[in-house]
């Protein structure tokens, strides 16, 4: 039975028991995690997920296609269409799983190609690049019972030297990164408590505080080593998976922009397979209720140029995997990539908005209402429509 239905039965069924509707399905959501990967630098989505059986595919990435699934080194089949690139072979375990689906011919409604706007548009949820400062998963905290400093715990926990644009605005959110100053001495600590008992506003923040204190020091003594993206993932689960600790995490991961020498580019693409894989043995039993969405402010040329590699495009794949994911497939409204099929002559043409994906996962995952959804996450999007059948 999809999770939607099963839900939908448990709210009808408590009402005939005359407990409240609400009962049931805030029950069920409370353990719901969300982690949100951002790649920057704009991942060519052709080279992660490569529509190989596609008649113009071969001669179109002349020079960047790799061999057909069973040949040396060639691609991992997916539905003998699309296919996964040979250095994600996590990923496809996780594909085999039932626990990825691939989502391609993607993109945010930016149409230009700058990196900086691009980036913006992705993580404010806008439909231009306005700076305003507050990111769309911040907006939707809000409405998640973590938009209030009084509430004394931080919902969302940014992984990495800085909180990005998608986290930053009013809600109070926690931050982690590996290198961190001393840890300050617990009795100083305690009489901070103290001192502050007393007070209801900073009071909580401080609780807060000391909480994700105790949370990063019990992270930072597991030990972690390696590239710093697998470890902040292997952080990243530890926090998750905490009963007390954030529903919701941010990472990053950036060299992305591959204008040169792509095929050079493969180690990148195994640093995100590792930092994927940690995340899910890292979260242990949590990962049956978990979602990550990975995804980039725009794909690349679907040729290759004159340096080896592919210029600033417009779609791309995005990557949700997950134990609650109806995985096992890829969706797509695939444009093909024939000359008339593609955009300006020379990208992937987009079919299906970032946003709806987002907009379903808070819905449909988190429980967002979907008021709070039209009116404050993504006041433009209110006339997308949710994308069906994207979890279990």
């Amino acid at each position: 039975m999809r999770r939607r239905q099963f839900l939908l039965r448990s709210g009808l069924a408590s009402l005939a028991l005359g407990l409240p509707a609400g009962a049931v399905l805030a029950g069920s959501r409370a353990q719901a995690r969300f982690v949100f990967m951002i790649l920057r630098g704009g991942m060519d989505g052709l080279m992660a997920v490569p529509a190989w059986k596609d008649p113009d595919f071969a001669r179109q990435r002349e020079g960047l296609a790799l061999p057909a699934p069973g040949e040396a080194g060639g691609v991992l089949d997916l539905d003998g269409f699309f296919a996964l690139h040979p250095d994600l072979r996590q990923l496809h375990r996780l594909w085999l799983a039932g626990d990825l689906l691939p989502i391609h011919a993607v993109a945010t409604p930016y149409r230009q190609r700058s990196h900086f706007d691009a980036q913006i548009v992705l993580e404010h949820g806008l439909l231009r690049p306005d700076r305003r400062g507050d990111g769309w998963l911040n907006r939707a905290l809000s409405g998640l019972g973590g938009g209030s400093a009084a509430s004394g715990r931080e919902w969302a926990m940014a992984l990495g030297p800085a909180v990005p644009r998608v986290l930053r605005g009013s809600a109070p959110v926690g931050a982690f990164d590996l290198d961190l100053l001393a840890d300050p001495d617990p009795d100083t600590l305690e009489r901070l408590r103290r001192l502050y008992d007393g007070d209801t506003i900073l009071g909580p923040r401080l609780e807060a505080a000391l909480h994700a204190q105790t949370l990063n020091m019990s992270q930072r003594s597991g030990g972690y080593s390696g590239r710093s993206e697998p470890r902040l993932a292997e952080a990243a689960a530890g926090f998750l998976a905490q009963e007390d600790g954030p529903r919701l995490a941010v990472l990053e991961m950036g060299g992305w922009d591959s204008h040169a020498d792509q095929l050079g580019m493969r180690w990148r693409l195994r640093v995100l397979d590792e930092s994927l894989a940690r995340l899910q043995a890292g979260l242990g039993p949590t990962w049956r209720h978990t979602v990550v969405l990975v995804a980039t402010e725009f794909g690349r040329t679907v040729a290759m140029n004159g340096s080896g590699g592919t210029d600033h495009g417009t779609a791309a794949a995005a990557l949700l995997l997950g134990g609650a994911v109806a995985g096992g497939r890829v969706l797509a409204d695939w444009p093909g990539l024939g000359p008339k099929a593609l955009r300006d002559g020379r990208d992937l043409a987009p079919t299906l908005d970032l946003r709806r994906v987002s907009r379903t996962l808070l819905h449909e995952h988190l429980g967002l209402a979907r008021r709070h959804l039209d009116q404050d996450v993504f006041p433009d999007a209110a006339d997308l429509e949710m994308l069906p059948d994207l979890l279990l």
